[in-house]
């Protein structure tokens, strides 16, 4: 129940942003998209690859590396595959406008992806939350909750960003969200394996963050090259990285 009411409650709070005028929302998506970019960034290496290393201790740390590694190159195989795709449909062989808007089109899903993987492991967590105490369960899942808004708000804005309607963002982010259930269940009836494989699963997550946010965004945001855009976007990202900072300490 917990792991439905986290993934529907946190996509509908970052929905309220979809509720704006388009006017508003058009100003606003360039700070969301430089928002994004430290709230992944944040959450990368600040949640996901800290826990992953805690979880196989120093010894193990290099395979850690690995997969994050191999991770990075997994997601650069699917991006360069949906760009493939893009451009074979639209005839971009000669880039320019048509490249950007192409990686924008591949952030866009990349990011349903990633999110969906990182919602999986959040279902894991909660669930073996429960199974250990019920009070531990209820308190992971409000801190879940807790960091996911910030998170599924930078991903509405890299949707939007990517040319997807209100209605489709809404649509497909909620259903991203409500992956987590997968990942209750497979807690449930696998925990000793979940729990083996949990430090890998948190270092590809924090691979597919750490592609998206460094291979996708900062680019887009250095299309802007005027000083106040430049200020304007390390205060969005800064704010982004001290929003999942403070939501990971008050978790713990």
């Amino acid at each position: 129940m917990f792991t439905v009411l986290g993934g529907a409650l946190s996509a509908l709070g970052a929905s309220l942003f979809l509720s704006a005028p388009e006017r508003q929302r058009m100003r606003m998506l360039p700070h969301l998209v430089s928002f994004a970019t430290g709230a992944l960034l944040g959450a990368a290496l600040l949640g996901l690859l800290p826990h992953a290393l805690e979880g196989v201790g120093v010894e193990s740390a290099h395979e850690i590396g690995l997969t994050l590694v191999a991770g990075l190159l997994v997601f650069f195989v699917l991006e360069k595959l949906v760009l493939w795709r893009h451009c074979h449909h639209d005839g971009c062989e000669k880039h320019g406008p048509h490249e950007d808007n192409g990686r924008e089109v591949a952030s866009a899903h990349l990011i349903l992806i990633g999110d969906a993987f990182h919602n999986v492991l959040d279902g894991v967590l909660i669930a073996a939350a429960f199974m250990t105490d019920v009070h531990l369960g209820i308190v992971s899942a409000l801190a879940i909750f807790a960091h996911e808004i910030p998170q599924e708000i930078g991903d509405l804005a890299i949707l939007l960003n990517g040319g997807m309607s209100r209605a489709r963002a809404f649509t497909l982010n909620l259903l991203v969200s409500l992956t987590s259930v997968l990942g209750g269940v497979i807690a449930y009836f696998s925990l000793s394996s979940a729990q083996q494989l949990l430090p890998y699963a948190l270092a590809v997550a924090a691979s597919s963050f750490l592609y998206i946010a460094v291979a996708d965004l900062i680019p887009g945001l250095h299309r802007r090259v005027d000083p106040g855009s430049a200020v304007r976007q390390i205060v969005f990202i800064s704010i982004g990285v001290v929003v999942i900072y403070l939501s990971h300490s008050w978790a713990h």
